[in-house]
């Protein structure tokens, strides 16, 4: 656009600029509102905005000669032309290649925080600055406003106008140009704080995520609780057999857990809105496993005093979880294996038969396999409930887990008791994970429930076995010698030794290699303990007739 002769500018306009910058919370928009609203103005030709960032083009910026340090420099982010033609093409403008400029190398000089706002000049004065540029004689360019934009000592950037009248000649006019410059510098740097204040609340927001993921890998599987890579495994075989329907045997010793991973396995399945029925198979008297099992009509034997559904025609349409399921007896797991393959069975005293419909988990302390290969467990049956077995690692393989379990234990104990829940200290960390724990998380639990009630004053104290614990080949020697405080005889030493990989072994039922093998119990190579039960003179006891 145009000025005449008799053109004067008016400044009054320049409030709503500043209002309209304190208002803006994008820095782009602010930025492009900025030059926008600044080109408006007839007498100006075009308005640039420079910040400092980090070097990012210094192999082919054409000023990198004059920039020896190239960490940061100015970055054109902001221009708006007011072309004389009304086409802002952007094509004829000055200094095109001028994206970047070095600190110490911009027009007029270098320019720093401590700059007063003199960067002023009167083309017509100072021809030789830009009458060389065709751009600056079509625009009819007289004057030249460069502005630090300063905020609290440090410079952000620089704004500049190219200005169809002689800029000096305004006085009113360059000091609204610094005021302009002065709030815009403001503006910025509340809109760099605006925004990092939502990048860190995008931040939390995602880390906030990530915990609530990691609480609920903690929760998702119910009163299953740990972390250690090898309970993770198990959660994984959970989460990938629940859905399939598929029959499932738990294999692990005592006390670690086995029924919590029925329950999830039923919870996450397609049954889940019908029952699991447990059946602990230890605990029912030879007499009464088919009764158990399949029910029982009035006056089938004496006390049948009324009819009796079974624990299948409970669990039907549901989950049937059998528990120690390796202690069924020989001659009743044929009937079992039957409902299994089949579906069908009769109930005790009744001829009619019925139809089920049950999941089948088992879970069991015994090594099934072995107990096939001896003739105590039916190899159809083994193989019809080992679909998808899982094996649940001990407690001294999760040694991880430890501490979160004894927390939970603590908290769900001093809550049922009504008391105040004891906060677990390093030291007690490092004792809890020093002990064997051989009945495992249940003996966990009864340890943490014992330490609340007795419990009276001060710190927490947990009941544990000193010295040397049954079936814990870690600690083959009484305190005083591991404190350093005694010395015994090689011949005792030997013997210990001896006493110390029997007892791996029994444990570990003569296993040596593998999972669960007394050489990983003992932390040696199978190699190793072999070459030392040879050397010891060991044999593997006689197993005892089967009766």
């Amino acid at each position: 656009m145009s000025v005449d002769s008799e053109y004067k500018p008016e400044f009054d306009s320049f409030k709503d600029i500043l209002l309209e910058m304190a208002q803006e919370r994008s820095g782009d928009a602010l930025l492009r509102m900025i030059v926008e609203r600044l080109a408006q103005r007839p007498h100006v030709a075009l308005v640039r905005i420079w910040l400092i960032q980090p070097g990012d083009l210094c192999s082919t910026c054409t000023k990198k000669s004059a920039c020896p340090d190239r960490t940061f420099c100015l970055h054109l982010v902001a221009s708006k032309s007011a072309p004389l033609n009304g086409e802002d093409t952007g094509e004829a403008q000055p200094d095109r290649g001028s994206i970047r400029l070095p600190l110490g190398n911009i027009p007029m000089g270098p320019l720093t925080p401590r700059d007063e706002p003199r960067k002023i000049i009167d083309i017509l004065r100072d021809s030789e600055w830009m009458l060389p540029s065709p751009w600056a004689r079509e625009e009819k360019i007289q004057g030249y406003g460069l502005q630090p934009l300063l905020c609290k000592g440090e410079m952000l950037g620089v704004l500049a106008i190219y200005s169809r009248i002689p800029m000096d000649m305004v006085s009113e006019g360059a000091v609204w140009l610094r005021m302009v410059a002065n709030h815009a510098a403001i503006a910025i740097a509340n809109v760099r704080a605006f925004e990092e204040i939502e990048n860190l609340k995008k931040q939390l927001e995602l880390e906030n995520t990530y915990l609530r993921e990691e609480l609920d890998e903690v929760s998702a599987f119910g009163d299953i609780i740990g972390k250690s890579p090898a309970l993770m495994n198990v959660l994984e075989q959970i989460a990938l057999v629940a859905p399939t329907g598929a029959s499932v045997l738990i294999l692990g010793e005592s006390g670690t857990g086995k029924e919590l991973v029925a329950r999830e396995i039923h919870k996450r399945s397609e049954r889940s809105e019908r029952p699991m029925i447990k059946v602990n198979c230890a605990n029912i008297p030879r007499d009464l496993y088919e009764s158990e099992f399949f029910g029982h009509v009035k006056g089938a034997f004496t006390g049948a005093v009324r009819d009796r559904p079974g624990r299948f025609e409970a669990a039907h349409g549901g989950t049937l979880f059998l528990d120690e399921v390796g202690e069924i007896p020989l001659d009743l797991q044929g009937k079992l294996l039957r409902v299994l393959q089949e579906g069908r069975y009769e109930r005790v005293g009744e001829e009619a038969t019925r139809q089920v419909d049950v999941r089948i988990i088992a879970a069991t302390n015994r090594d099934l396999k072995q107990e096939v290969e001896v003739g105590r467990f039916r190899h159809d049956l083994y193989y019809r409930l080992n679909v998808f077995p899982i094996e649940v690692a001990p407690l001294r393989q999760r040694k991880d887990d430890i501490p979160l379990l004894a927390a939970h234990f603590l908290s769900l104990v001093s809550g049922k008791m009504k008391r105040p829940v004891p906060k677990l200290a390093p030291s007690h960390i490092v004792e809890l994970k020093a002990y064997h724990w051989p009945g495992n998380v249940r003996e966990l639990q009864n340890v943490m429930e014992r330490a609340v009630i007795t419990r009276r004053s001060g710190r927490v104290r947990f009941d544990l076995p000193q010295g040397e614990t049954p079936g814990d080949p870690r600690h083959p020697f009484p305190d005083d010698l591991r404190d350093g405080k005694a010395v015994i005889p090689e011949s005792e030493m030997r013997e210990r030794e001896r006493e110390n990989v029997v007892a791996a072994l029994n444990q570990c039922g003569w296993k040596i290699y593998g999972p669960s093998g007394a050489a990983e119990l003992l932390g040696i190579k199978p190699t190793t303990l072999t070459s030392r039960i040879k050397k010891l003179g060991l044999k593997r006891p006689a197993k005892p007739a089967w009766r």
